[in-house]
């Protein structure tokens, strides 16, 4: 497997780290691939030395899904598994779940550890990783300690200064929507009349008084409204909506359900077994909305979704983005024939991106309590007369100077760079159709391709005597990221390397016997040869994943 080039960097960022500080903390966002990289960075640190390396996560299904990515990034090395069905410390990467390890009886079997990774490291205050992390230094001062999160900045406030005392790296989702590896949000502020009502609401604790938010948004007047925009701006999407209270979700799932949409409710009182029924209707396609209130944030992907809608402000940013993220993955065509999802609408009609901005965060470990204590409250200059005067009031209460209303900022306002994959990748890619509408790329053991279709382009991958498979469908962008994330997958750096040395060398006299008619007299090289072969040979595979991919359409 070959790593994007980004998240080489952010490896070999992590792993200085780690040896220099003995800790670091690396912020990627969801789809950046952050188990690979969290398995390339373990992979580096355990073939330094013969010591034993502990994966911590949370749930069952993250420890499985963490077991086949790190087998892929490190074929052949030992691993095992410290969960409720077993305690297996025989791997050279142990995972395990937090739950589980966090007992006593189960720490006292741990071994001295070299390295302590933990994924989804905002959960790593929490005292049952905290007793794993302390029992680890005791048996060995000198273990390194590695998070990957999303979120680095908790909801309640709290730092992991305690844990990390650096950031070795952060990808940003710039980054990768830039790359093509993750779809662009479409933001909608929603001013429906009560916005001014909204940012009198108070806070309690960590968060808005939410009771105080369903007052304002729980009103029939106000629930047709929202329902008017959605239909208007996302009829035809699949949607995540984030209530208030459960009583305000209710009231708002009652009233898609009596519009004839088909729509369902997820509150933290749904049973386990229930919840999973309505994420599984809603991932086929049977249901078309979600409503929720706190549930959906976290863990949880849905691809094909692609509104959200939220019906309440964020008090933290880390919050409105979890949000927003489930709504930016792009879909799998062959997990989803049928479904295009080129980007995502945001309906924000609680006026979150206008208190938040952007969706980029700043890193801040030391977390709120420790930050605010004794800071005044956000204030700006008046140009007029040079009052202080607080961040929100519109007119300088000393000489009456009009403040001009801040510019609403847009999710999508991203600081991206130009990503020439076309460049980066370690395959070169060759035009095979005159027109350019079929891109090819070939290795040792697999090929790639993008083909355009009425307007549409699809990302194509196989091996070389296995099935064609549909990786992508939608803009060119994402999908020569993905044709090339299929290369990286099942390629090697040798085979590369290799495949790119064909680029020097003229077709051979098999590969001219082979080539299409209209081929055969152009002047090409033994690369250009394969990849034209490549398509040719899987013309028919193609053509079928195709058919399937746009839902049975010749």
């Amino acid at each position: 497997m070959i790593l994007r080039d980004r998240q080489k960097k952010f490896v070999e960022k992590c792993v200085t780290a780690l040896q220099e500080r003995r800790n670091t903390l690396g912020v990627a966002p969801t789809g950046s691939g952050k188990t690979i990289m969290l398995a390339a960075v373990a992979g580096r640190i355990l073939d330094s030395n013969g010591a034993k390396a502990c994966v911590l996560a949370h749930r069952d299904e993250i420890t499985a899904q963490n077991v086949n990515k790190f087998l892929k990034v490190n074929p052949g090395l030992p691993v095992s598994v410290v969960d409720a069905a077993g305690k297996d410390w025989t791997g050279k990467a142990v995972f395990a779940m937090v739950q589980t390890l966090a007992r006593e009886r189960n720490l006292e079997l741990m071994p001295p550890l070299e390295l302590l990774i933990i994924d989804e490291a905002h959960h790593a205050r929490a005292d049952s990783y905290r007793r794993v992390i302390d029992a680890a230094k005791a048996r060995n001062p000198r273990v390194m300690v590695y998070g990957v999160t999303a979120t680095p900045n908790r909801g309640d406030g709290k730092g992991l200064r305690c844990i990390f005392d650096n950031v070795a790296d952060q990808i940003t989702l710039g980054e990768m929507i830039a790359e093509g590896q993750l779809v662009r949000p479409r933001t909608f502020v929603i001013d429906i009349g009560v916005q001014e009502e909204l940012r009198q609401v108070r806070r309690l604790a960590d968060e808005y008084d939410m009771d105080q938010v369903a007052s304002i948004m729980d009103r029939r007047p106000i629930t047709a409204e929202i329902l008017r925009h959605w239909k208007e701006k996302a009829g035809d999407r699949r949607t995540v909506v984030f209530c208030s209270t459960v009583a305000h979700a209710e009231h708002v799932a009652q009233a898609f359900c009596e519009d004839g949409i088909a729509a369902e409710l997820v509150t933290g009182e749904t049973p386990d077994a229930q919840r999973a029924a309505i994420f599984a209707r809603l991932d086929r396609g049977d249901t078309q909305v979600l409503v929720n209130v706190a549930v959906a944030t976290e863990g949880w992907d849905c691809p094909p979704i692609s509104c959200v809608a939220l019906l309440r402000p964020c008090s933290y940013k880390s919050t409105m983005v979890q949000m927003i993220g489930r709504g930016l993955r792009k879909v799998d065509p062959e997990h989803y024939p049928g479904v295009v999802k080129t980007d995502c609408v945001v309906l924000d009609f609680g006026a979150s991106a206008i208190t938040h901005g952007a969706l980029e965060q700043q890193i801040v470990l030391e977390g709120r309590e420790e930050t605010e204590a004794g800071q005044a409250a956000p204030s700006k200059t008046c140009p007029e007369c040079g009052a202080s005067v607080p961040i929100r009031v519109v007119e300088c209460p000393m000489c009456g100077h009009t403040f001009e209303p801040p510019e609403k900022p847009t999710l999508e306002s991203f600081e991206m760079t130009e990503i020439d994959l076309l460049r980066n990748s370690p395959f070169q890619w060759c035009p095979v159709a005159p027109d350019s509408s079929v891109v090819m790329a070939t290795g040792f053991e697999a090929w790639g391709g993008i083909i355009s279709r009425d307007g549409r382009w699809y990302a194509v991958g196989g091996s070389k005597d296995g099935a064609a498979h549909v990786l992508q469908v939608g803009d060119r962008l994402a999908c020569l990221s993905s044709a090339d994330d299929w290369l990286r997958e099942n390629e090697t750096e040798d085979a590369a390397h290799k495949s790119r040395r064909w680029l020097r060398q003229p077709a051979t006299d098999k590969q001219l016997r082979y080539l299409p008619v209209e081929h055969r007299g152009a002047d090409l090289t033994r690369y250009e040869a394969s990849c034209i072969l490549a398509h040719t040979f899987n013309r028919w595979k193609i053509a079928q994943a195709l058919r399937q991919a746009m839902g049975g359409r010749p």
